[in-house]
């Protein structure tokens, strides 16, 4: 009876956390995922500019997004406030790329400093938009509600405020999830869990939600406060 050697056996690519694609397992489920969220938000963003390029009149976001915090409401000041966000968010992203690199390093102290300062520009954020959202709900601006006329000085339907609050409540759940999966990440790692596994592979699937989260404002932005 002939007996099968080790180097007979296949190997086969799930038994090192390898996909086919040479990449980690858990790397390649997350691409996969953000690819699917991607269709999501795509589909969001299509049906927006759909409705509002086959309308005729639009609100002028210079009018509509014209106040910020601790300003009288006279002062005219258009997308100042969301440009802070966008700042805001942006710099989260590169502190979200330190804590990746520290890790590669395994450099534990860097990983949490770093992770805690995406936190708080993740907070701040979420912060900013509540606001946002409040001073627009005072104005009258909900589902269903459209206090804003036209850019024409015509009566505006709803279809603006629906797509604004659907979308960038839908961001901004996003971007909630990854500050939760941080502080995760941030707990792990003060209890040195991947200082034990040997990699910080998980600081940098993390990574992935957040850049991929960051990226998608830049298109909600550009959709509803630019355009």
């Amino acid at each position: 009876m002939s007996t099968l050697t080790t180097a007979t056996v296949p190997t086969k690519w799930w038994s090192g956390g390898k996909s086919p694609f040479n990449v980690e397992y858990g790397k390649l489920m997350m691409w996969y995922f953000l690819m699917s969220d991607a269709f999501t938000f795509g589909a969001f963003l299509i049906a927006y500019g759909t409705v509002r390029f086959s309308t005729n009149g639009w609100p002028d976001p210079n009018h509509v997004f014209k106040s910020y915090p601790f300003a009288s409401e006279s002062t005219f000041a258009p997308l100042v406030f969301v440009s802070i966000m966008t700042f805001i968010l942006i710099i989260s992203s590169v502190t979200m790329v330190l804590a990746v690199k520290a890790g590669q390093e395994m450099n534990k102290r860097k990983v949490v400093v770093n992770l805690i300062l995406t936190i708080i520009g993740g907070l701040a954020f979420l912060s900013c938009q509540a606001w946002e959202w409040n001073h627009l709900h005072h104005e009258g601006a909900w589902w269903g509600h459209n206090p804003f006329l036209n850019a024409d000085g015509t009566q505006s339907t709803t279809n603006f405020t629906n797509f604004f609050f659907t979308i960038t409540g839908f961001h901004g759940f996003h971007v909630f999830s990854g500050v939760i999966i941080n502080i995760i990440m941030l707990i792990m790692t003060l209890n040195g869990v991947f200082e034990k596994r040997g990699h910080y592979l998980m600081i940098e699937k993390a990574g992935l939600y957040w850049h991929f989260v960051d990226l998608v404002w830049v298109f909600v932005f550009t959709c509803f406060y630019l355009i």
